[in-house]
């Protein structure tokens, strides 16, 4: 009742808040917090830049540089850079394929050219030499067909033994693909030079 172990509640208050303090300077930031208004001004920011020109110059010009990053990754065929329609490993390998082979449909545009200046030339000198030039050139488009057939259907064993089916648009893909002009396809061959053929 009377020991001298028992603390007044004083004592008790006291150490409690000694002990609040201590924990207090434990944890604590190390720096007095800021006021509001000095926290509110460090964190605002202007919505407008102050000078507007330089900002839409500088904007542009970083538009510029990632388009052309974006072009040049598209003509080099890296995956990221390229349209849904060209992205896969199977696209490439189609487009290794036909890149390898000499297709006629490649040299299809600068013969038909040819064929149609020959055409406006000669149709003042008579009409039946006009109409076998005409003649000459469907004959021209119709072997230019025909080599993509049969070039399809190779290049469709080939796809069914890699990867066991075939994308559906892939055919296409490819003819249209043989139709170009070598060095005008996009994304452009891996190869320089024909009779490369893709693994």
């Amino acid at each position: 009742m009377f020991s001298r172990n028992k603390r007044s509640p004083d004592a008790t208050d006291a150490a409690a808040q000694a002990a609040e303090i201590e924990r207090a300077g434990a944890v604590g930031k190390g720096h007095p917090t800021p006021k509001r208004s000095v926290a509110e001004a460090a964190n605002k920011r202007p919505l407008v830049p102050s000078d507007r020109k330089s900002a839409a110059r500088e904007a542009k010009v970083k538009q510029r540089e990632t388009r052309a990053r974006a072009y040049e990754g598209m003509q080099r065929g890296e995956e990221r850079y390229l349209p849904a329609r060209d992205k896969g490993a199977q696209r490439r390998y189609v487009r290794d394929h036909v890149d390898a082979r000499w297709n006629v449909g490649e040299y299809f545009l600068p013969v038909a050219f040819v064929f149609i200046i020959l055409n406006f030339a000669i149709a003042r000198f008579g009409p039946t030499l006009a109409f076998v030039i005409l003649v000459a050139l469907y004959v021209v488009v119709l072997v230019a067909i025909a080599d993509a057939v049969i070039m399809w259907y190779r290049l469709k064993g080939k796809l069914k033994a890699k990867f066991g089916e075939v994308e559906r648009g892939t055919a296409w893909y490819a003819g249209m693909r043989a139709f170009q002009i070598r060095r005008s396809r996009m994304p452009r061959p891996n190869f320089k030079q024909h009779g490369v053929w893709p693994q």
